[in-house]
């Protein structure tokens, strides 16, 4: 799929910022200076990685492991889902359920009983939070940085702890806390009202939602609710590309997804990258040239070729993304 140049000077044009400087007021309120990452960064964008998603692992790895796997890769941002910082700083339950993995028990585990998320709730109230600064600081000096946190099962947890993730957030020098659009569509106005509270971002993730729409309206809602816009579920569910919508809000995305999917009506596939119908070149070098604060996060869903690996691929596909962006 493409677009062309009259095109995107009609759309970029057209984007005026919806709220100013937010994005980059956003990182300059961490308690602690960012990080200055140069892997995987070129002509001042700097991709970046979902982690553990992306690694086919199961989401309960210890923090050190997973780093050991990032700078193999050789990338310098990630989505990290919160899994692994709760086992740095101790959770019984992450730890219980990385070790039952490790033991052949699957990378899934078991849904919570009632009586074990109150544990969770219990153990996270009095969590020792002040080790995400060591946490931070030892993925900051590998040269990574935790850029976005993203939370399983936001929408079912309590107050205590929406405070909890955001705050978890500031103190990893993280931009966004992203997760799943809901099902209930009131559950982006209570989660926004937290996102307002701690000035985090809060970038809610689409699948083949009508996603426009229901982000414009999460927009109006809380001045920190964004857009974690997929390029790749977008083509493929929407049919179109992504890019107008990008330039018209760009203000409002932290970061996008990045994989390569074929247009619904050929197919939908995941294809590696440049094998497919989603502009990834043509967006990327738009966040280029207009310096948009957008975080590309590769998201790697497409099946490993016979003969391949998983991170061989996703080296590719950064390959491809570092092509594009030097081009």
């Amino acid at each position: 799929m493409s677009i062309t140049r009259r095109e995107f000077g009609r759309v970029a044009l057209a984007s005026a910022p919806a709220i100013g400087t937010l994005l980059r007021g956003n990182l300059a309120a961490a308690a602690v200076g960012p990080a200055q990452p140069k892997m995987s960064q070129w002509a001042g964008v700097q991709l970046g990685l979902n982690v553990p998603y992306s690694l086919g692992t199961g989401n309960n790895i210890a923090a050190e492991d997973l780093l050991k796997q990032v700078l193999e890769i050789g990338v310098g941002a990630l989505e990290l889902r919160a899994q692994p910082v709760e086992h740095f700083l101790g959770s019984p339950t992450v730890r219980a359920a990385a070790e039952a993995a490790k033991a052949g028990g699957g990378a899934r585990p078991a849904a919570l009983t009632p009586q074990q998320k109150a544990e969770v709730r219990t153990w996270r109230l009095a969590a020792p939070t002040s080790k995400l600064k060591e946490l931070r600081q030892m993925y900051e000096k590998a040269g990574v940085a935790i850029d976005i946190l993203k939370v399983d099962d936001l929408y079912a947890i309590s107050d205590e702890e929406l405070d909890y993730f955001f705050q978890m957030a500031r103190d990893l020098g993280a931009r966004a806390v992203s997760a799943e659009l809901p099902e209930t569509r009131s559950d982006t106005k209570r989660i926004g009202a937290f996102a307002d509270k701690h000035k985090i971002f809060m970038a809610y993730h689409h699948h083949a939602q009508a996603a426009a729409a229901i982000y414009e309206e999460a927009f109006t809602e809380a001045r920190y609710n964004a857009a974690n816009v997929d390029i790749g579920h977008w083509t493929a569910t929407q049919n179109a590309s992504p890019l107008p919508f990008i330039a018209k809000h760009h203000d409002r995305i932290p970061h996008i997804h990045v994989k390569d999917r074929r247009l619904g009506t050929n197919g939908g596939e995941n294809t590696p990258f440049g094998q497919g119908d989603t502009p990834i070149r043509q967006i990327l070098q738009a966040i280029r040239d207009n310096k948009w604060n957008i975080r590309p996060i590769i998201e790697f869903e497409y099946k490993v070729p016979e003969g391949s690996t998983r991170v061989a691929e996703i080296k590719k596909s950064l390959d491809y993304c570092r092509a594009s962006l030097t081009s």
